[in-house]
């Protein structure tokens, strides 16, 4: 009998998308033939998955997974080829089974668990993304799928002190967060995570608009517009979506921050939109 190696199982599975240990056996059975093992995986019904795996995957879901204690926290978007299995509870129970072994364990091998749902929706699938994070210091994750699965959000925010994350002014805030980026979109956390170059780039836009007007007012215009731009683009600076922006992101935070006696902080955050 052939020994199988480690590099022929990895042949074969690049050429055919099934899992590792699929793709043993079958080499095993084919005495190390790899042209073989796939007409075994195909016999099998692995080819019905490795045939579907040219075909566009452009709708599907974004799932998260938080652990039970806020400290680490997953974001992963999954695609199908139809709104229809997208829809399916069967899908979005596999996405969320997805979301949940990848922040169980990062390393995980996915490969096997596609390849079964590819098999039972009749579709491909493809799991396109996924970010794990896990807090530094004193926090906690939280995140948001929105309405219909297509929106995602997960975002870190810090405290000062470790009891503040188990208020509940804090856990309302956090939710409040998910949703503005979510509702919002913005770019960035605050004014420093923006890139400069296109910082440069809208100033140069807005003083070729305004060209006509006098010197001296250019600058206080530009000056302007910029904060506008901030408005729209840092989250911090955004308008408070659940207030109708009658006041800040920032201020919002500030508010519940008094009232909890710590410091909070945003400190980072994720937005998937599926397909985009």
């Amino acid at each position: 009998m052939a020994q199988i190696t480690a590099s022929a199982v990895k042949e074969l599975r690049q050429r055919t998308g099934v899992g590792m240990m699929d793709c043993k056996k079958a080499l095993t059975e084919a005495d190390g033939d790899i042209d073989a093992a796939i007409d075994i995986l195909r016999k099998k019904g692995a080819a019905k998955a490795v045939k579907k795996g040219d075909r566009d995957a452009n709708e599907g879901l974004i799932a998260q997974n938080i652990s039970g204690d806020s400290k680490s926290g997953v974001l992963v978007e999954v695609n199908c080829e139809t709104d229809f299995v997208a829809k399916n509870d069967d899908f979005k129970g596999y996405c969320d089974g997805v979301a949940k072994s990848l922040n169980d364990s990062p390393e995980t091998d996915l490969e096997e668990g596609r390849i079964a749902a590819v098999q039972k929706m009749g579709e491909n699938i493809k799991i396109s993304r996924s970010d794990r994070w896990q807090v530094d210091g004193e926090g906690a994750l939280a995140s948001y799928i929105h309405t219909g699965g297509k929106v995602g959000v997960l975002v870190e925010v810090g405290t000062g002190k470790g009891d503040t994350p188990g208020s509940d002014a804090f856990k309302q805030l956090v939710r409040d967060i998910t949703l503005q980026i979510a509702a919002a979109s913005p770019q960035s956390v605050d004014r420093d995570g923006l890139d400069t170059a296109e910082l440069d780039k809208e100033k140069e836009i807005i003083r070729e608009q305004m060209k006509d007007k006098p010197e001296k007012a250019l600058e206080g215009i530009i000056r302007g517009k910029m904060e506008k731009h901030f408005q729209t683009c840092c989250l911090i600076d955004q308008g408070f979506v659940k207030q109708n922006g009658d006041i800040s992101v920032k201020e919002h935070i500030a508010n519940v921050a008094k009232e909890v006696d710590d410091e909070i902080s945003v400190r980072r955050f994720l937005r998937y939109q599926v397909g985009a």
